[in-house]
């Protein structure tokens, strides 16, 4: 099985801690951001990732060279950051063998079950599984009753529908997605672009993007020192077991 991390980011929200690294090789216990999200991608079975890369490239390259994964590395570098939807586009010769396929944050933490997701995406026969859970957020995305997407919210609140749903479930969207590769067919927009207007676009046109409700599980967004700083603590208290 594949996988791709999404590790390009310049990690502003990060510095002072990425003016000298970027955000994936930032640590958290002593493990680099990148290191936890591979061991976790290969605990769930992922034998093949592609990582991303921009901000500080030769430096992921030579971390990813300077030990064994367990996994077989690829890279996907990026002159001009290309946001997710064309960083995921970018890495599609990547993706030759016709398995759906992981796509993973690396500024997150959780312990989310990626077979359950990855057994879910099989069973609902989805072009696109993405980890929800009912949390505060400024920008939710709208689900139908049946967990297929049918909008968001976007700035100043207002909804963006599109597909008529009379009360949309807002979710906050975790990072973390399941993918058919049928998705390279599909997505048209090219250079710089964000994977969630393209999944909005194709879920108007009658494609199966779906929410994976994920509220049981531990999830933390590590975009921030203080983000990090509470990670540390989940980790000691025993509320993460990563």
């Amino acid at each position: 099985m594949k996988a791709m991390v999404l590790a390009a980011g310049l990690g502003t929200r990060l510095r002072s801690l990425t003016n000298d690294r970027p955000k994936a090789l930032v640590e958290l216990n002593g493990r680099t951001l990148l290191e936890i999200t591979l061991a976790r991608l290969r605990a769930a079975g992922v034998t093949d990732v592609i990582v991303n890369t921009h901000h500080f490239a030769d430096r992921v390259a030579d971390f990813l060279r300077s030990r064994d994964f367990g996994l077989r590395v690829a890279l996907s570098y990026e002159p001009v950051l290309l946001d997710t939807g064309g960083g995921l586009k970018n890495a599609a010769w990547f993706f030759d063998d016709g398995q759906p396929f992981l796509l993973h944050n690396t500024d997150v933490l959780t312990d989310i079950d990626l077979s359950a997701m990855l057994r879910a995406h099989r069973e609902q026969n989805a072009l696109a599984i993405l980890a929800t859970q009912n949390r505060s957020t400024s920008r939710p995305l709208l689900f139908d009753p049946n967990a297929e997407l049918c909008g968001r919210i976007v700035a100043g609140g207002q909804r963006e529908m599109v597909r008529a749903v009379e009360n949309p479930d807002p979710r906050a969207f975790n990072g973390i997605h399941v993918l058919s590769p049928r998705i390279f067919d599909l997505l048209t927009e090219e250079g710089v672009f964000s994977i969630i207007p393209a999944y909005l676009r194709l879920a108007a046109a009658g494609e199966s993007i779906r929410a994976f409700a994920a509220d049981a599980f531990y999830w933390r967004d590590l975009g921030r020192p203080e983000h990090l700083e509470q990670a540390a603590a989940d980790i000691a208290s025993g509320l993460c077991r990563i």
